[in-house]
């Protein structure tokens, strides 16, 4: 059913007619930082007038409709799914031991072999290709399957097709290079995604990796060496991003990143470490060096000085691969929490009815269903349209999905206790079900650090939700421009805050054509959306230029409008549940999770809105200031310190 509202009339900001960074003053910034903003600015993908379901919520729209009706998969394309993730599923049972491969931190190549049998490396390669050509929603559900199984095959599977070399060339690639190298990637030749490097993460302008043009122009040379390449040890083809020659744009030297599809039987090219981790310890992630790699220009994806274009736009729908990973992965610990909370009995009851341990499961419950809700809804998106703007929902899942997997893996280890702690080999020697929950434990914690660290995707969604607003009044506040220039954006600032602002104080009375149940908390989410973009509004106008310096006030702000989305989509894939429902029991239990999960999601957000006006923030940070400098030292005395 469909949240019946009138059209919108409220004012959208109109880009400018030079990219985004020209609003953004760049005038107090080092050079470092000036280059890093400008070099992300260009490569950012200017999002759709009407903008995404998640980008709107910033901005006080908020579009049910969207929503509902909740996507569902087509029968046709549910039973393909279904098929391959039965040979799957049968294939894992068969002969994947995943506690085998965390103990010897090796995939057998046997295990390898048969999972590209399967078609499990070209899922959604085109079958003009050799792929499977199924859906991003099918492919989903496959690494649903994976993660609740084995994370170091989820992550293989992952990294070779989420952010390799076949996301890439699916969405930029050319006819030549799809014939090329898609036929070896959906036969089972591994690929892998070379950004890292030691001294870069998130900052793509000190790329050290340089690619160089010959003298004929038709090859670049590649010197420079790439960290934690997840899949490079195993990998035939990498994506590498260098920095190839700077161009001038509007009289100004730009750096250009590009991005080169490389074979790895290309001279020059050796691993220098396999790197080793707490967790995903068959993990094929190592540091790759290029000596002098000479490689065609017609291996250039989408185009010279591109590739951050092509990296962004690979991560938003790569990254939708690890919020599905963690589902499996919860529904896994949702699993093995009933049946310890149903069997342990303590003080003349099962655990389970205690209840500090029926709180946990019922969280775990009602964010899984979220979970699952959110991430289906986005692989819909790009279903719908593969170059769809999904930034934020991908954002969004991620960050939300990542941190709710991890307390779910923490309270199935706190279930389970010392069995928790305990390996599976140690439980099975001594005559206990081998359950594993350390293992996922300690696979499980890199999920809110890679494909986008959580504070890393906190400023992701804040600058993307601060984009209205820059191309609003960003240029007022740039001290760069010229005064006539900033004088004319002031003009038009005020006319459109006049016609936003008052309405993001008047109530919407349009009803909610959802179940009663269901209605109540989608109508709260609508009114919240308008007092977030008040409130953000707000911070702008006290804070000014230096908000973005608020990074912890920024998140509370991200937390919020990403509570709206996962509750939208939460009741949205509810209602369609409802009429799938075959009894009258199965209805309660549905309306049961999905209250627990309001409720839970409510009080979140009242925390979150809590914590804009009170908060610890200030004397946080002039703490830090004084642990960094040395003055409190003394806090490290009686410690055996580290040499060094």
């Amino acid at each position: 059913m469909k949240t019946h509202e009138p059209p919108t009339m409220e004012p959208r900001p109109t880009p400018p007619p030079d990219d985004a960074a020209q609003v953004i003053d760049t005038s107090k910034m080092n050079a470092g930082q000036r280059a890093a903003l400008e070099l992300t600015e260009s490569a950012r993908d200017a999002a759709s007038e009407k903008g995404s379901f998640a980008a709107n919520l910033f901005m006080g729209r908020y579009e049910s409709d969207r929503l509902l009706p909740y996507p569902m998969q087509s029968h046709e394309d549910r039973d393909q799914g279904d098929a391959f993730l039965a040979r799957l599923d049968a294939f894992l049972r068969a002969n994947v031991d995943p506690d085998e491969i965390d103990r010897t931190g090796e995939i057998p190549d046997e295990v390898i072999e048969g999972l590209a049998r399967l078609g499990a490396f070209g899922i959604k390669i085109s079958p003009h290709f050799g792929g499977l050509g199924l859906s991003q929603t099918n492919y989903c559900r496959a690494a649903v399957l994976l993660g609740s199984y084995c994370g170091n095959l989820a992550a293989l599977v992952s990294a070779h097709q989420s952010i390799g070399v076949p996301q890439p060339l699916i969405l930029f690639g050319t006819d030549e290079q799809k014939a090329k190298w898609l036929p070896r990637c959906a036969k089972g030749e591994i690929s892998a995604f070379a950004l890292t490097e030691p001294g870069v993460g998130s900052d793509p302008a000190t790329l050290q990796t340089r690619a160089e043009p010959t003298p004929d122009g038709q090859h670049f040379v590649i010197n420079g060496e790439k960290l934690w390449c997840t899949n490079g040890l195993k990998a035939g083809v990498l994506v590498v991003m260098a920095q190839t020659p700077p161009k001038l744009v509007n009289g100004k030297e730009r750096k250009q990143v590009t991005a080169f599809i490389v074979d790895m039987d290309t001279p020059g090219i050796e691993i220098a470490h396999r790197c080793r981790f707490m967790g995903l310890r068959a993990l094929y992630n190592g540091v790759v060096r290029f000596t002098d790699v000479k490689v065609p220009r017609a291996n250039i994806i989408l185009g010279e000085g591109k590739g951050l274009k092509v990296a962004l736009s690979t991560l938003n729908t790569g990254r939708l691969t690890l919020p599905a990973a963690c589902t499996g992965l919860a529904k896994r610990c949702l699993e093995v929490s009933r049946k310890w909370s149903a069997e342990r009995v303590q003080w003349g009851a099962p655990i389970g009815k205690h209840a500090a341990i029926a709180d946990k499961l019922g969280r775990m419950a009602a964010n899984i269903f979220a979970m699952e809700a959110m991430t289906l809804y986005t692989a819909s998106l790009v279903d719908r349209d593969k170059k769809s703007d999904i930034r934020l929902e991908a954002a969004m899942c991620k960050l939300w999905g990542s941190e709710r997997a991890w307390e779910i893996v923490d309270d199935t280890m706190q279930i389970r206790g010392g069995r928790g702690y305990e390996t599976a080999q140690s439980l099975k020697e001594r005559g206990e079900e081998p359950i594993a929950v350390e293992r996922f434990l300690r696979d499980c914690r890199i999920n809110t650090i890679f494909e986008g660290s959580s504070e890393i995707m906190r400023l992701f969604i804040a600058r993307e939700a601060l984009d209205p607003h820059l191309k609003v009044a960003g240029a007022v506040l740039n001290s760069q421009l010229p005064l006539a220039v900033r004088a004319k954006a002031a003009v038009g600032a005020g006319l459109f805050y006049a016609s936003w602002y008052p309405q993001q104080w008047l109530p919407s009375l349009a009803p909610v054509d959802a179940h009663s149940a269901l209605a109540k908390h989608l109508k709260f989410a609508r009114r919240t959306a308008k007092r977030l973009a008040r409130s953000l509004y707000h911070a702008m106008v006290l804070n000014g230029p230096a908000l973005e310096k608020q990074q912890v006030l920024l998140g509370r702000f991200v937390d919020i409008g990403t509570e709206i989305f996962a509750l939208t989509a939460t009741c949205a894939r509810a209602e369609s549940k409802l009429k799938e429902a075959k009894s009258l029991e199965e209805k309660e239990s549905l309306l049961q999770l999905v209250e627990c999960f309001c409720q839970q999601s409510r009080l979140r957000i009242a925390r979150h809105f809590a914590g804009l006006h009170h908060n610890a923030d200030r004397a946080g940070y002039k703490l830090a200031q004084g642990v960094l400098s040395g003055r409190l030292g003394w806090l490290e005395e009686g410690i055996v310190a580290h040499k060094q």
